[in-house]
């Protein structure tokens, strides 16, 4: 079982994709980066956002990461959502995905996708 989070853009998740439907639907469907895990189940231990511009993520991955020990929901791996890739190619979003995603694994030991749904 795959045990993932995934984070959207604070900014532009509901003006792009209402409610994260996209999302749902591509984990359903086996879809962009949920094609990863077509032979098995898979578990959203957290969904949540960036934690908003600038540079927030790695506070609220840091809350994301105490509460699943304190509620014991393990995390095998964290997407960055669709529409963060969206708001840093369209919204002038000041993450660099591949600096923060290296970050994040470095500070938590758990893997980043970047990228969910291919809509």
């Amino acid at each position: 079982m795959a045990r993932i989070v995934i984070l959207s853009c604070k900014k532009i998740k509901d003006v792009t994709c209402v409610s994260c439907m996209k999302c749902f639907k591509a984990i359903k469907e086996r879809a962009g980066e949920f094609g990863r895990y077509s032979n098995e189940e898979i578990d959203i231990v957290a969904m949540g956002d960036c934690g908003d511009c600038p540079g927030l993520v790695m506070p609220k991955v840091g809350l994301i990461v105490d509460l699943s020990k304190a509620y014991d929901r393990p995390i095998d791996y964290i997407h960055l959502g669709s529409c963060i890739k969206k708001a840093v190619g369209t919204a002038k979003c000041p993450i660099d995905l591949t600096a923060i995603s290296k970050t994040i694994e470095e500070k938590t030991g758990i893997p980043v996708i970047i990228g969910t749904h291919p809509w």
